[in-house]
């Protein structure tokens, strides 16, 4: 037991324990961020996948569909890692830097939102039809039957497909400290695997693990609250 407290990896795990706190707080910050981004752009898109068809409440060009189709079929089809090499030049456009926490930030919205987008297509489709007649019977307009119809009734699949892409933003967001990502992606690669620290590498993996569990947890309880048939 002296021996290991005594050995260089401990030393090391002692060295950058302090700054733990920061990188918990930037990987957290990072994914936070990074999910309300890419459900900003990919709900929007989702929506879209599914009124946009034809046959449904707002048809739009055939050849449009199949675009947006292809494009984040095209998207989803990339490994992340590529994804974050080929955005650099992106990356340092827009944040001023290609490493570090904000810089991961423009890879991981990138990589997310198609992902998102056919989360939350998978959660309109959910709804009931006849619902959705019943509305435009009643002469509502498409916009109104998106609104007050469609995210209210799949509101509890939303939230539970949007804590599915938070805890794999979340991976994608560790997967970053490949290339300079910030964070305990960071901690786990460069201080953990990188230098075969394993005390390093299995403590920020678990500082991860707590995360997930915590988004998890939170997003099942609001997916819970937000389910009217739970409330009977």
């Amino acid at each position: 037991m002296t021996e290991f407290f005594a050995s260089k990896d401990w030393q090391t795990f002692l060295e950058v324990l302090p700054t733990i706190p920061q990188e918990t707080w930037e990987t957290f910050y990072s994914t936070v961020l990074s999910t309300l981004l890419a459900l900003a752009i990919g709900l929007p898109l989702g929506v879209l996948l599914v009124v946009g068809e034809k046959g449904s409440i707002c048809p739009l060009p055939r050849w449009f569909m199949k675009l947006l189709n292809g494009l984040i079929n095209l998207l989803r089809s990339i490994p992340f890692l590529i994804l974050m090499i080929i955005v650099i030049p992106l990356s340092r456009l827009i944040v001023g830097t290609s490493i570090g926490t904000k810089a991961s930030i423009v890879p991981l919205v990138i990589a997310s939102f198609p992902f998102v987008s056919r989360l939350v297509e998978t959660s309109i489709r959910e709804v009931d039809a006849g619902v959705i007649e019943a509305a435009q019977s009643m002469g509502a307009t498409p916009m109104q039957i998106i609104l007050k119809v469609m995210i209210p009734e799949s509101l509890p699949s939303l939230i539970a497909n949007a804590t599915i892409a938070a805890t794999t933003i979340l991976g994608y967001g560790a997967m970053a400290g490949v290339i300079g990502g910030g964070g305990l992606g960071k901690v786990a690669i460069n201080y953990g695997y990188y230098r075969y620290n394993f005390i390093l590498e299995i403590f920020a993996t678990a500082l991860l693990v707590v995360l997930v569990q915590l988004f998890q947890s939170v997003g099942t309880r609001l997916a819970a609250r937000s389910d009217k048939r739970l409330r009977k």
